[in-house]
């Protein structure tokens, strides 16, 4: 099937209704492995942060990670989960290469976190609430990079090189119940969600959760039921989608993909898939695996955890502000209307807007470069906001010049400008171009004299008492000087000159 083959979006919602289940799972910041001493810090050469316990040799021991346990704790309560006084471990057998122990340490009818909830809002203000199945603990897999074939998968690759500094990485897999009664704006809702999940483990600073570079991954599981019906359809599993508006797109190409098959007399596989971020498609996987398949078992040699009752009434009292009340209480601050905080949202600028507050810019300074210049480049660049190589503390430096006067707005974007394309921080660019505002009255006057000389018959009108005109010569006066003058003493210096009472 091509994306020339489904059924409109529109054909489809009048036919069936969407069932999805969100699966996404979070790396954790921890210095070190679920089960093992070794260092979790990224961009070390392949396979050097390694043991024979992460590497599952004979004779190895694993013990768990504390603050791992503590970080599964406080996500579960942050989801309004209950906390199960006793869970243990277990044993998910299956086979690949990036598994070297040939199974993964995860938990299966016993997680740590169960029975939640997420209250998330939809860009009109609608609230709509997601049913947490549970949040569990495991371990992360390897790395495979499939060398030699045309897409980067294994299909068709001439070998792989495996990298196992990530097996072993805490995760925390959280599972939504079914989600139904979202209708045409399914899609929307897992989007909504996963932002939510997102901007509220940050907030608890368990994890960076930053999704293009796989701390944060979402598996979309969807299918579809004929309008009426009470069964659910055959569903399928859009694997580790890397963005927001990816995880999005994939509901939504799933929805139609599914009523094509369907309509067409067709019958939905049980399968994987995968997301192609060039055209929004998905592509078959292999065929799922029922639970049954991966024969679980109690892990033989891990102690059950027991987390204390006052231990985690303690932890609940950690917890930051929910990120639904810190946004409205942030928007009421601002004094912004809801539109205007879910664009800021939308674009992804909450973060970069609050950081750069936190170093020094004011509030309105710092929505306004992060959602003008900053969010126009992130999107021509097609990355997102968090991706540009500019930092908050650099934006709320930009946000200073201006404000002691060494910028305007046309210089400050070139100093943005300066600072993406590498050129280092915002003084030294300042330095480099040259951008500061002309502040010399005496080169100002001249300037202004010049101006007025070069355009008589704008000064006879501005005499004559059409204040307007006096744009006229302000733009003569920065172009003359680079857009490097301050456009506001420009204009009082050319009234002055006039006599003119501005």
């Amino acid at each position: 099937m091509t994306v020339t083959d489904l059924v409109s979006y529109e054909d489809a919602l009048a036919s069936y209704d969407p069932v999805m289940g969100l699966e996404v799972h979070v790396e954790l910041g921890t210095r070190t492995k679920m089960f093992c001493g070794c260092a979790t810090a990224p961009g070390a050469p392949a396979n050097s942060q390694t043991c024979p316990t992460c590497l599952g040799l004979p004779g190895s021991l694993p013990v768990v990670n504390a603050t791992a346990v503590e970080s599964a704790v406080r996500i579960g309560l942050a989801l309004n989960c209950s906390i199960a006084e006793w869970c243990r471990f277990a044993r998910k057998n299956y086979f690949y290469p990036d598994m070297p122990k040939n199974f993964q340490t995860s938990q299966y009818d016993e997680p740590i976190a169960f029975d939640g909830y997420l209250d998330v809002q939809l860009e009109d203000g609608e609230v709509f609430r997601v049913g947490i199945e549970r949040a569990h603990m495991e371990e992360d897999t390897g790395k495979s990079t499939h060398i030699g074939g045309a897409t980067g998968r294994i299909h068709g690759a001439s070998h792989s090189l495996l990298d196992y500094n990530r097996a072993g990485i805490p995760l925390i897999e959280i599972v939504t119940r079914p989600i139904t009664g979202a209708g045409e704006r399914a899609p929307e809702v897992a989007r909504a969600y996963v932002a939510e999940l997102r901007e509220l483990i940050r907030a608890l600073g368990v994890s960076e959760a930053r999704m293009e570079m796989g701390q944060m991954r979402c598996d979309v599981n969807l299918s579809l039921m004929p309008k009426g019906a009470q069964a659910f359809g055959t569903r399928s599993e859009t694997k580790n989608v890397n963005s927001l508006r990816s995880v999005e797109r994939a509901a939504r190409y799933e929805i139609q993909r599914h009523a094509a098959v369907l309509d067409g007399g067709g019958v939905i596989v049980q399968e994987t898939r995968h997301f192609h971020e060039d055209d929004g498609s998905t592509t078959a996987g292999r065929v799922k695996e029922e639970a049954e398949d991966y024969r679980y078992f109690p892990e033989p040699d891990l102690v059950p955890v027991a987390p204390d009752r006052a231990w985690v009434e303690e932890l609940r009292g950690t917890l930051p502000e929910p990120p639904r009340v810190r946004r409205n209480r942030l928007r009421e601050e601002w004094g912004i209307s809801e539109h205007e905080m879910q664009s800021v949202l939308n674009a992804g600028a909450l973060d970069p807007i609050l950081a750069s507050i936190a170093a020094g810019a004011p509030a309105d300074q710092a929505r306004k470069w992060w959602m003008g210049e900053l969010a126009r480049r992130a999107n021509e660049d097609g990355v997102e906001l968090s991706a540009l190589p500019i930092t908050p503390e650099q934006v709320a430096r930009v946000c200073a010049l201006v404000a002691e006067g060494s910028l305007n707005d046309k210089l400050a974007r070139q100093t943005i400008e300066g600072v993406l394309a590498g050129e280092g921080d915002p003084d030294r660019v300042v330095e480099a171009r040259g951008l500061k505002v002309v502040s010399d009255e005496g080169a100002l006057g001249t300037a202004v004299d010049e101006a007025i000389a070069g355009n008589q018959a704008i000064a006879d009108k501005i005499r004559g008492g059409k204040v307007a005109a006096a744009g006229a010569l302000v733009g003569a006066v920065m172009k003359a000087t680079r857009g490097q003058a301050d456009a506001a003493r420009v204009r009082e210096l050319i009234l002055e000159r006039l006599g003119v009472q501005g």
